[in-house]
């Protein structure tokens, strides 16, 4: 089976439509799938549920879509410095379920290993479980939350071999490969593919069971939100 595409336009074709749920790798801006992100704003596709850690920042990442008025909620666990995010939510023209980052992380493990629904002590007691069974477990409460998934999954990983075994480098490992397992479709975008063969067995973080199509990054910015240097001591 053939997953390498020539362009994330290509990738994307006959995947994406109006209503669907996106799961889109990173923590910040770190991971972000940088090439498919401006595709999928390009194809203009609308009223999409993104499950992500946070949106994007300023100008940059899954801000694109928040700013083109394609996302109609989202699922995250942090809304940082964004400011359109923080202006949307507040005007009600963004739908935002808030999860504990843990808990956010745990969903979607659950939605990729076919789990449910599982128990957690984290939100007992606040908003977050307000709506959700508590249920006691030796005296102590814990909350259900349930399983997320998506009908597509974009991912940005380091390496990819032909048959979409996948490995990503350092802070861009976060949500990715989580997100990986979890998507009907699973899109990864990566800097290098190399031969089957080629990748140490011990050291795939995602096997490619779980990844359909594969494309070559054409954005690599990487960029910092948030630089904080620290001053050269004098001698």
């Amino acid at each position: 089976m053939q997953k390498i595409y020539a362009s994330p336009e290509a990738a994307l074709k006959g995947v994406l439509f109006d209503g669907m749920t996106i799961m889109s790798g990173g923590f910040g801006l770190s991971g972000n799938p940088e090439s498919l992100i401006p595709a999928i704003r390009d194809a203009g596709v609308k009223n999409l549920t993104v499950i992500s850690n946070n949106c994007g920042a300023d100008g940059f990442g899954l801000w694109m879509l928040l700013n083109n008025k394609q996302i109609k909620k989202m699922i995250s666990s942090y809304v940082g410095e964004n400011k359109l995010f923080e202006q949307l939510y507040l005007s009600g023209e963004l739908e935002l379920e808030l999860n504990p980052q843990g808990t956010l992380a745990e969903r979607i493990r659950a939605g990729g290993a076919g789990i449910p629904a599982f128990y957690t002590r984290t939100g007992v007691g606040t908003v977050v479980a307000q709506g959700k069974p508590v249920e006691e477990f030796d005296g102590i409460a814990y909350v259900r939350e349930t399983w997320l998934k998506a009908d597509l999954a974009i991912v940005k990983a380091w390496k990819a071999d032909e048959a979409g075994n996948l490995v990503y480098r350092k802070t861009a490992r976060n949500f990715n490969p989580n997100m990986a397992t979890a998507g009907k479709i699973t899109i990864a975008e990566v800097e290098e593919i190399v031969p089957v063969g080629s990748l140490d067995p011990e050291n795939i973080h995602t096997p490619g069971i779980y990844v359909d199509r594969i494309i070559k990054s054409t954005i690599n910015e990487k960029r910092i939100e948030k630089l904080t240097e620290r001053k050269r001591e004098t001698a």
